[in-house]
């Protein structure tokens, strides 16, 4: 009896180890296949919904909360914050016009706006040249250069130019997938003094 009752306990162990183990992810490959023509596939995204955490930071302050976002690929956006369940910041554009409650500063809405509309569509850069580094695509225009990871064709790091002189830098990671959409679920975004770090919990990409 006894020997069954630690047998059913092992067994029972093994089950619960093998559940909590991280799964391991496996990463698109398209290798031989022309960038140009997968990236084309994605064209047809015209909005994303998500659902994140968000970390603002700024010297030494920093800023935890939720955010709910929606963002169209023409720019027009909605974005609520939440810390500690109340509403912290909220933010839309609609045609260019920009509006938030509170009032942010120049440095602050282009991050929360171009920065977010540019990290999230990546792959809508247009009059590119194409160049390879290693294992990585670099795509350069007049006011973005991209890094795409030449097997998964994934982005890595983007840099957007505004103002003459003012740039937005955008690390990615932590590949994740929905439905047939990969995307990279980790992202910081940096301007300046300012840093703000997101981790989508859930997206939805509609066509």
């Amino acid at each position: 009896m006894w020997k069954n009752v630690l047998k059913l306990f092992f067994v029972s162990i093994f089950f619960l180890l093998t559940a909590c183990a991280p799964r391991k992810i496996e990463m698109p490959s398209y290798e031989g296949r022309d960038f140009r023509e997968v990236i084309s596939g994605m064209q047809n995204i015209s909005e994303i919904e998500t659902s994140m955490s968000i970390v603002f930071e700024k010297v030494d302050t920093e800023m935890m909360g939720d955010g709910a976002l929606n963002i169209s690929r023409g720019g027009d956006m909605s974005l609520r914050v939440y810390s500690l369940g109340f509403l912290a910041m909220e933010v839309t554009s609609r045609g260019g016009t920009v509006k938030s409650t509170p009032r942010l500063d120049k440095s602050k809405t282009m991050i929360l706006t171009k920065g977010l509309r540019d990290c999230l569509f990546w792959w809508d850069i247009k009059d590119f040249t194409l160049s390879e580094e290693r294992d990585a695509y670099l795509l350069i225009n007049g006011e973005r250069e991209l890094w795409v990871d030449r097997k998964t064709f994934l982005p890595r790091k983007q840099i957007i130019r505004f103002d003459g002189d003012k740039e937005v830098t955008i690390y990615y990671e932590r590949p994740a997938r929905e439905n047939d959409v990969w995307y990279q679920s980790k992202m910081r975004i940096e301007l300046s003094r300012y840093r703000v770090t997101l981790t989508i919990k859930n997206i939805f990409f509609k066509t």
